[in-house]
């Protein structure tokens, strides 16, 4: 049986796809599913404007938590064969990567889209990270408001 990539880290390093993508990438990759979330400059359903955010995380709980994410992948989406799931924490500026969720897979129809996306929604769950919005008009802790089905 091979030995399928898993990265999973909190990180205060710039997230670099390139790099993570060639890590979960086996000969038999044909397709990759990925998911980037990012510091957004404005929210404008709520006509918000964010200078930066910043981001933290108690790093054991959250990594082991994300590991426990890539498993229940696995379990459910035994075609997938590389996993990333990188959090980036510290000061963020309107435009930065603050994620990275990576899943490969043979082919495309083999469920790497839905792997993919079941990995940030289990993140937002699970997983110990807290932003805070700082903007022209003040700062707040930010809790979130979206509950994955």
């Amino acid at each position: 049986m091979t030995d399928f990539p898993l990265i999973y880290c909190i990180t205060e390093d710039e997230l670099n796809l390139d790099e993570l993508l060639e890590r979960v990438t086996l000969s038999s990759t044909g397709a990759a599913a990925i998911f980037a979330g990012m510091v957004r400059g404005e929210t404008a359903r709520e006509n918000r404007q964010t200078a930066y955010l910043e981001y933290e995380a108690y790093v054991p709980m959250a990594e082991s938590k994300m590991k426990q994410v890539a498993k229940e992948i696995r379990e459910r989406w035994s075609v997938v064969e590389g996993i990333a799931i990188v959090q980036r924490i510290g000061k963020l500026m309107p435009r930065t990567p603050t994620i990275l969720i990576i899943c490969t897979a043979a082919h495309r129809d083999t469920g790497v889209f839905d792997a993919a996306r079941y990995g940030i929604d289990r993140l937002k769950e699970i997983v110990p990270v807290w932003k805070k919005e700082v903007g022209h008009d003040g700062e707040k802790w930010v809790e979130g408001t979206y509950f994955p089905k």
